[in-house]
């Protein structure tokens, strides 16, 4: 399998790593690496955490100022494209709206094991190294709507 690396360094210092799968999901990729070469995610925040689910960031600052980009092709079976990449543990995977191709800059990794998100949400990559992130993450104290009390800044999101 293809994969493309990436690092995910959080402002207070922790480091995700992890791997982008062109083969699997190649208008997701390349909107997710276009967006990382535009520094689109410094400084934007995981809004929406939900622990044994998954947590959510792309498209907030810690000031809950939108940032918005275009849509693309949501790449996932429902949607007529072929994805086998199943919603387990570590998986990145794009928010949509109910609107199957309205995913832009939000994406989520999983917390643990989704099956009913699979062919429902375009998956495009996997967490393989600092999971503990994740689960501190995950496990944050939040607001009823989810998103964590003390906002969970993105420092930046580079190839590696």
């Amino acid at each position: 399998m293809e994969t493309v690396n990436i690092i995910i360094e959080m402002e207070d210092g922790s480091v995700m790593k992890g791997e982008l799968y062109p083969d699997v999901a190649p208008i997701t990729v390349e909107n997710f690496l276009n967006l990382i070469d535009q520094d689109f995610f410094a400084g934007l925040i995981f809004h929406r955490v939900i622990p044994g689910f998954m947590i959510q960031g792309g498209g907030y600052d810690k000031d809950y100022n939108h940032h918005e980009t275009k849509s693309i092709k949501g790449e996932f079976s429902s949607n007529g494209v072929t994805n086998d990449l199943l919603h387990t543990r570590g998986v990145l995977s794009m928010a949509r709206t109910m609107i199957p191709d309205s995913a832009s800059s939000q994406f989520f990794i999983m917390h643990e094991d989704a099956p009913h998100l699979d062919g429902q949400y375009a998956a495009f990559g996997k967490i393989t190294d600092g999971l503990d992130v994740v689960d501190r993450i995950a496990n944050m104290p939040r607001n009823i709507q989810d998103c964590p009390n003390i906002p969970v800044v993105i420092k930046t999101i580079k190839r590696g």
